[in-house]
């Protein structure tokens, strides 16, 4: 079984007519790592790698994960609603948003609905009713009806749904920027702390996804929000944890763990239950960003014993539970004993949230590999051969 990101690798290196030795030379790994990698036999599966490969092809990191196929075997329902989003962002950016100008607290309890339905993964939902609030948001937002509160929406709405949908199912880095850009523009007319971090978060994922984890981190690092509130302690809990993440990709080890200390004191005083701007911050929350953070710095061990201190029935919402069986899945497929016991992992992750699977490009690297190990003729190899179909890989 081939991997499509190995696939990829391996056409860009023989396109610039280079070698293994060269390649990898320049990214800092081994050419036999390399080859695993182009053949499947290895998942590719950290930021860092990513960015440090591209940097040797001389390639954006988006020319190596590329972007899912737009339709998985089998279909994803939400797939149908992508073009009315882009139209959507697409008609706001030329300033003719063509929506309703309806009162901010209708707008409201629509965009509330929607992040609700987001963090249910009911991402089908999401994409049929994002559209005309993007339309109405902005419209409403140029007649200058209940302004403040409408700009609080669009930071919330373009973050927390609009970027975060867009990602989940697997649409261009590119078209979830323009979210970003929305958001941050109406961060900045708005000109509240809290806000301001909000879009830094949206636009600090942004960054990493491109590679950019410098000016990332300089982002993270810019937002203020305090910790005056309970709101401001989750908010700034949340940059906290992207730090870590960030300082992961970076190999900072000393800025890595110190953000991930900052942002396990803070949760802690929080407690579980909040779900201030739809982060669901918490100390099982920041069980699962410590799993993922110790994934990017290759800690695979580690990530499953941090698994195994956090219970997932506490996690606030499917998407966050969703997380906690993908990076357990993630991290236990490294070790040949325990691969069965990462099926598994993947097979809940993907009955939760089946886009998280199918359109991630780590988890279809993770099951190319996992598929290219051999798979037993039990329930867990039909299991996994499942899930790599339904993925859109070959099988």
């Amino acid at each position: 079984m081939s991997s499509p990101i190995g696939n990829r690798l391996r056409e860009l290196r023989k396109a610039q007519g280079k070698s293994l030795t060269v390649i990898s030379g320049l990214a800092g790994i081994s050419p036999s790592y390399l080859s695993r990698l182009e053949s499947g036999d290895r998942a590719l599966d950290r930021r860092s790698l990513v960015v440090a490969l591209a940097n040797a092809l001389e390639v954006a990191p988006s020319e190596i994960t590329g972007a899912a196929p737009a339709i998985t075997m089998g279909g994803l329902e939400e797939d149908h609603s992508l073009n009315q989003v882009r139209l959507a962002l697409l008609a706001v950016s030329m300033g003719d948003p063509r929506g309703e100008v309806l009162p901010g607290e209708a707008l409201m309890v629509r965009a509330a609905d929607i992040l609700t339905k987001q963090r249910e993964c009911d991402y089908a939902l999401v994409g049929t009713l994002l559209p005309q609030l993007i339309r109405d948001l902005h419209a409403t937002l140029d007649a200058r009806r209940d302004e403040r509160e409408v700009l609080r929406l669009l930071v919330t709405t373009h973050v927390q749904g609009t970027q975060a949908w867009l990602s989940d199912i697997g649409a261009s880095m590119d078209l979830a920027w323009q979210a970003v850009s929305l958001a941050q523009r109406a961060a900045e007319r708005l000109d509240e702390p809290l806000y301001g971090a909000v879009s830094a978060f949206g636009t600090s994922f942004g960054l990493i996804g491109a590679g950019g984890f410098d000016m990332a981190a300089r982002t993270l690092a810019a937002a203020a929000p305090g910790t005056a509130t309970s709101a401001d302690m989750q908010v700034s809990g949340m940059l906290s944890l992207t730090s870590s993440l960030v300082s992961a990709a970076q190999k900072d080890n000393t800025q890595r763990v110190a953000a991930l200390d900052h942002a396990a004191d803070l949760a802690v005083h929080v407690g579980e239950g909040n779900n201030a701007l739809w982060f669901g911050f918490g100390p099982s929350n920041v069980g699962v960003w410590r799993m993922s953070v110790a994934l990017e710095a290759g800690e695979h061990a580690d990530a499953i014993k941090i698994a195994e201190t956090v219970d997932p029935t506490a996690l606030p919402t499917p998407t966050r539970r969703s997380a906690y069986y993908r990076e357990y899945g993630r991290a236990l497929a490294r070790f040949p004993k325990r691969r069965d016991e990462a099926v598994m992992m993947l097979r809940r992750a993907e009955k939760i949230s089946p886009a998280r699977i199918h359109r991630h490009p780590f988890m279809r690297s993770i099951l190319a590999e996992l598929v290219a190990k051999g798979t037993k003729q039990d329930a867990v190899g039909r299991e996994l051969r499942g899930m790599a179909y339904r993925s859109g890989l070959r099988v």
